[in-house]
């Protein structure tokens, strides 16, 4: 759901709050010896950790990290901040709402599908293969109808009669669009 870019730029603010200067100049060093690590043993082709499944995304996710910790240290040595305050961060602040924003909306689309997947729970969909005979028949009534053969034969389905000898049957009726 987030790129690479969101996932660090979220991390990273949440890990600075409060950190001061030095301690943001640290993790810039880190970041960097990370995204090095990582774009090299994705150049070798060896494998990061049998945890991490997208070594792709991994050293994506630490040149992102670099990038971002080194703008938390710009701003705060530009505002002559002793410590970073994810509030007064406008950009990062900025990039948090659109997050959440992504973020919400993909959790109100995923609560969408399901609602429609357990509507659609009740229902069936089948392939029906008739025989020459029965297709004819079914074709000819439908374009009588004005129908197309499945919307015929869900009409014949919805008034299906079971008794209860456990015969099928279905009382005469119209077909209507």
């Amino acid at each position: 759901m987030w790129s690479a870019q969101d996932v660090a730029r979220d991390q990273v603010r949440r890990r600075a709050s409060g950190l001061d200067m030095a301690a943001v100049a640290e993790q810039v060093a880190g970041a960097a010896a990370r995204e090095r690590e990582t774009t090299e043993q994705l150049r070798r082709g060896g494998s990061f950790s049998e945890f991490e499944r997208d070594p792709e995304r991994l050293a994506a996710i630490w040149t992102a990290k670099h990038v971002e910790w080194q703008r938390v240290r710009d701003l705060m040595a530009q505002t002559g901040w002793g410590a970073y305050e994810p509030e007064r961060d406008a950009q990062g602040s900025k990039w948090a709402h659109e997050r959440e924003e992504r973020r919400d909306g993909a959790l109100a689309a995923r609560a969408a599908f399901e609602a429609r997947r357990r509507g659609e729970a009740d229902e069936l969909r089948a392939e029906l293969w008739l025989s020459a005979a029965p297709s004819r028949l079914i074709r000819a009534a439908a374009e009588r109808a004005g129908l197309m053969p499945a919307q015929l034969l869900a009409q014949l389905a919805e008034r299906v009669v079971v008794g209860e000898d456990g015969t099928v049957s279905v009382p005469p009726f119209t077909p209507s669009r």
